[in-house]
């Protein structure tokens, strides 16, 4: 196995792209997408904060970082559209340009991302979230059990997840976006084995790599559960008149919102888990990462020679110039 080889763990990580990967270092972000004719690259300075400031806290740094990862990832995707020759520019509506001549062009760039960044979490806390949560808030009339109700809600929450990542893997361009996302994976695993960063050396290497963003996706789901039952178990014990509105629509209403106020927490607590299973490989690490290996499976494909070129050339762009500043 390549991972059997690796020599150490990096930092350095990525996202997939339309026809590109967004990959980010230590000290920089690199945005690499492959044109009819050439690559094109924007690489960028990337924002630290200095260790022991607030943003760098255990749990803090997990919030703040997964919001930057959105935003970043946001404006990488508005980027490698602008780059993509194939389809032609649309015409600015009326509304955009009003907006840009009231917040000017970098405002109305800033608007635009936090409009996306906004629907983007909105659509996956109702998506995978609100809904589980409806269902299990019309299974409190007769189920009693926060554990056997929040478990029912995590086994909604992990189906649905499923079967979107199920759907969207059968469009045509997602096929491609998925194997841009191998390409970035196994030139992450060639770099940390050690191996020069070629295409025939990476083409051997795994596609599955334990920091991805599904499995992270997948933790906060299964930790949900685990959270979700302590919170609201004790919410009950600190406040019995609640007890005593089950099946009201009142105490659906105080339930659905404690648990998204929960959600910054999980996060956070995922956001460790992660970090420490990137740090680790032992037993017990590759056990906890064992579910979100697998489903990379699904969010992943085995990508093309021209493809693992743009991961090399991402990670390149984005290596310290001290050897080892990346390292975990």
């Amino acid at each position: 196995m390549a991972n059997q080889q690796e020599k150490f763990k990096t930092m350095i990580g990525g996202q997939a792209l339309i026809e590109g990967i967004m990959m980010r270092g230590p000290e920089k972000d690199a945005v690499v997408v492959r044109t009819k004719d050439e690559l094109k690259i924007e690489v960028t300075p990337r924002k630290i904060h200095p260790k022991g400031s607030f943003c760098t806290w255990p749990l803090i740094r997990g919030v703040v970082g997964f919001f930057d990862s959105q935003v970043t990832g946001v404006k990488a995707l508005m980027k490698s559209a602008d780059f993509s020759p194939e389809e032609t520019p649309e015409e600015p509506s009326k509304l955009d340009m009003w907006l840009e001549k009231k917040l000017g062009d970098k405002g109305f760039q800033n608007f635009i991302i936090s409009v996306a960044v906004f629907l983007g979490l909105a659509m996956s806390i109702g998506l995978f979230f609100l809904l589980p949560m409806l269902v299990g808030s019309v299974l409190s009339n007769w189920i009693e059990n926060n554990l056997i109700l929040n478990l029912i809600e995590g086994i909604v929450r992990i189906i649905i997840f499923v079967v979107y990542i199920t759907l969207i893997s059968k469009m045509k361009d997602m096929r491609r976006v998925f194997a841009y996302h191998g390409a970035e994976h196994k030139t992450i695993r060639c770099y940390e084995a050690g191996l020069p960063l070629t295409v025939e050396n990476i083409r051997t290497q795994t596609r599955l790599h334990p920091r991805c963003g599904t499995s992270f996706l997948l933790v906060v789901m299964i930790l949900s559960i685990l959270v979700f039952s302590v919170a609201s178990s004790l919410l009950l014990t600190l406040i019995p008149a609640l007890a005593d509105m089950r099946g009201q629509f009142l105490y659906s209403l105080i339930m659905i919102v404690f648990k998204l106020l929960l959600l910054p927490l999980i996060v956070a607590i995922s956001y460790e888990i992660n970090r420490f299973v990137g740090r680790h490989d032992n037993g017990f690490t590759r056990a906890l990462t064992a579910p979100g290996m697998w489903f990379q499976n699904f969010t992943t494909r085995e990508p093309d020679d021209s493809m693992i070129e743009v991961a090399i050339t991402a990670v390149e762009a984005v290596l310290p110039e001290e050897a080892g500043a990346d390292r975990w």
